[in-house]
């Protein structure tokens, strides 16, 4: 599948509200055909160029404030963990106070993950696009570009990483390995609640692993090999996936 259709399809399946945040693939693609038809260059490079920069505002400005708000919403679910530890409940009122929380840690992995997948898939975009660029130009613009993009918010995703880890930690605590077998069914029941945030989730997957197989096609542009820790985690609650896996 083309890259084009490729983000299209992604941002069908993400997040409403995420939409507009992406890489503006097809506005940037035009202005490079419009340096093959002819077009004067240097106005339509400038406009290149331009538009590249204010995306990559636009993707640090979406990105620090989704990492901010993952921060703060960490903290506030492990201090509701620890209310509900230390109030000593009855076993009904126990049950009833972690299945909300359990609910709300699936969400939050998710939206998590997406996020580890919007920066893969804007810096994947990126040196596309560039590389079509340098083609059309005879110039080279992409490595200079690219070593910058390296440095940018968006493309640090360790934090992200940090607390998609620390989540699934307290995912495995609270549904135990050994008692795996009599929670299956409340895991099934958590993930059906927040469907569109689980279809989301597992195309983002499936998208970072096919990005970062490490294809010809970038070289030294390309993202690193991805271990997916998160798909394990998904298959460990023995559901089917939601939409088909292309």
């Amino acid at each position: 599948m083309k890259f084009g259709k490729r983000l299209k399809k992604h941002i069908e399946e993400t997040l409403p509200e995420w939409r507009d945040k992406f890489l503006s693939y097809k506005d940037l693609k035009k202005l490079v055909r419009l340096i093959s038809s002819g077009q004067p260059s240097s106005v339509v490079e400038a406009a290149f160029i331009q538009l590249l920069d204010a995306e990559i505002d636009k993707f640090n400005a979406f990105f620090v404030e989704q990492e901010e708000e993952f921060i703060i919403r960490q903290k506030e679910l492990q201090e509701r963990i620890k209310r509900v530890m230390e109030s000593q409940p009855s076993e009904a009122e126990y049950a009833k106070e972690m299945s909300k929380i359990s609910k709300d840690i699936v969400n939050f992995h998710g939206e998590m993950v997406l996020l580890e997948n919007y920066s893969s898939i804007n810096y994947t975009g990126l040196a596309k696009i560039l590389k079509k660029y340098d083609k059309q130009t005879g110039r080279l613009l992409r490595l200079p570009f690219i070593e910058k993009v390296l440095e940018q918010p968006f493309f640090t995703t360790e934090i992200i990483s940090k607390l998609v880890k620390e989540c699934e930690s307290t995912i495995d605590l609270l549904f135990p390995a050994s008692d795996q077998k009599s929670q299956q069914g409340e895991k099934k029941a958590l993930v059906a609640m927040e469907q569109t945030i689980f279809r989301s989730t597992v195309a983002a997957l499936m998208t970072m692993q096919e990005l970062r197989k490490g294809s010809s096609t970038y070289g030294q542009f390309s993202l690193p090999p991805l271990s997916l820790p998160d798909m394990d985690l998904l298959q460990s609650f023995h559901l089917p996936s939601p939409i088909p896996i292309l």
